[in-house]
């Protein structure tokens, strides 16, 4: 089963990161090297990603056959998509073990959700 781990991040969070000595976060940035080892040594990594500030993105729409681009996202919401993994592995169980070692799991959420192809909407 495919399981994409969704790490979460919010303008406070991201201050704090930004305060800490380097040692702190290069603790961190090891802390997400060995998990994407151990992951990748496992064979069960399939992919992984950081993603840049919720203000570089572009929203993309089609109108009347139109692609629309604009800046954003802009949702009233404090929290924001930082990075995935998308894992591959034998169960549930498997895939929050591997999300409880992100190193943000200590503060903010870390969410686990299963991946489904799309004949499972036949």
């Amino acid at each position: 089963m495919k399981y994409l781990i969704l790490i979460y991040s919010n303008p406070e969070t991201r201050q704090v990161w930004d305060t800490l000595p380097v040692e702190q976060r290069s603790a961190g940035l090891n802390a997400y090297a060995k998990l994407t080892g151990d992951l990748a040594a496992s064979g069960e990594l399939i992919a992984n990603a950081a993603l840049a500030q919720p203000s570089a993105a572009k929203t993309v729409t089609v109108s009347q056959g139109e692609v629309v681009v604009s800046d954003g996202p802009f949702a009233e919401a404090k929290e924001y998509l930082a990075g995935i993994y998308l894992i591959e592995c034998e169960s549930e169980e498997r895939a929050i073990e591997a999300a409880a070692r992100v190193p943000e799991a200590e503060v903010m959420r870390i969410e686990v959700r299963p991946v489904i192809e799309l004949s499972d909407f036949l």
